[in-house]
């Protein structure tokens, strides 16, 4: 089956359906530096179709397909944003265009499945009225509309809750991709209790739910990797990515997060052979080495994933995550976040993780859609 994938940023729907099966025959992108990483990760053929900018198209201009996907903008919906003006705002209110485009197809040149995503605030923005017209729009066009809430933690270790939503062409399938079978429904485990915002939970469990108020350390605490904040804390989940995810260390709780390094003591860092008056690395707790005019006292830094999970050590820093961490948390490949970072800057490598969907679940999405419309074929 094809698609076309507008909105599409650097590409999660194009990478996560083309490993479930589905052929992207287009894209359309109004980032230049988002095209420059799609364009080096997928590699398009020159015949590919290509439009920059969803304002300018008609309908007829569009080749035909079987599935159109749509991330579209966020910044109006999301409880982050400035201004919450939800789908009348000039960026999520391009989802108005997806029905523009649509509604001029002739019925046999629909798309037989729509597939869109958002913020999890689309369900409760304005009351509900917004996602309320996002469902009647799709039914106005022809569409029968099913949805999921779907938690990227499930598949990687980032908090990242989406909601997805799926239209089926009324003269097309009727059965159902949702839900799929991901929920955690483990009781939490608390580690360290208090008021909410500052209680830690085992990784084994689940956090606590984001409320719609979210922002600062009240909702958005649970499963996180390393909170890069006042008060650190090693958890196993990293936050929810974000398009300016290297402003480091803020004074806001509940930001961003960060990789915990360990330190241990090295007497003479350059020397690693010699035992220098007893063993070179020093467990937790041990007395370290007498200072001698003769001898250099060092650190020895280590990531957590070549230290083990203990990290007992008292000495060490927190860094952010780098570009290639945040590619690794959206679930692309590292050969796929070399090929973007020869085309970008680490700033906009950034914002296109932060803006993207999560491949794999893109890819159990796709796999579930795969069925559904070769059931019928």
């Amino acid at each position: 089956m094809t698609f076309i994938d507008f909105f599409a940023g650097l590409g999660g729907f194009t990478a996560g359906l083309s490993q479930a099966g589905f052929k992207c025959i287009g894209f359309c992108e109004k980032d230049k530096y988002a095209v420059k990483s799609y364009r080096a990760i997928h590699n398009p053929k020159e015949t590919e179709w290509f439009n920059e900018d969803i304002t300018t198209l008609e309908s007829n201009g569009i080749p035909y397909a079987d599935g159109w996907t749509a991330g579209f903008p966020c910044q109006d919906i999301s409880i982050s944003g400035k201004h919450q003006s939800g789908l009348s705002g000039a960026r999520s209110g391009l989802f108005f265009e997806i029905i523009r485009l649509i509604k001029g197809k002739a019925p046999e040149d629909k798309p037989r499945w729509v597939l869109l995503e958002n913020v999890k605030n689309l369900l409760s923005i304005n009351g509900g009225r917004d996602f309320t017209e996002v469902l009647y729009q799709l039914s106005e066009v022809g569409y029968d509309a099913e949805w999921q809430l779907i938690n990227s933690k499930s598949y990687v270790p980032q908090n990242r809750e989406r909601v997805f939503i799926i239209g089926h062409l009324r003269t097309g399938s009727t059965r159902k991709v949702f839900p799929l079978g991901i929920t955690n429904t483990k009781t939490p485990i608390e580690l360290i209790g208090g008021s909410q915002g500052y209680r830690v939970y085992a990784p084994c469990g689940i956090g606590v739910t984001l409320t719609a108020e979210g922002g600062g350390c009240g909702a958005r605490t649970g499963l996180y990797f390393i909170d890069l904040n006042r008060e650190p804390k090693i958890t196993d989940t990293a936050r929810c990515l974000k398009a300016r995810y290297d402003a480091g260390i803020t004074n806001h709780k509940g930001d961003n997060s960060g990789v915990f390094v360990c330190a241990r003591a090295v007497l003479t860092p350059d020397r690693e052979k010699k035992r220098q008056n007893g063993r070179r690395i020093k467990d937790c707790g041990e007395p370290s080495f007498t200072l001698t005019c003769q001898d250099r006292m060092g650190v020895w830094l280590c990531d957590p994933e070549q230290c083990g999970k203990s990290l007992i050590t008292g000495i060490g820093r927190i860094r952010k995550l780098t570009p290639l961490e945040c590619f690794r948390l959206q679930g692309f490949s590292d050969e796929a976040f070399y090929k973007a970072q020869a085309v970008n800057s680490d700033n906009q490598l950034y914002k296109q993780a932060g803006n993207g969907v999560t491949v794999p679940v893109i890819y159990d999405i796709g796999k579930k859609l795969w069925e559904v419309y070769h059931a019928e074929e």
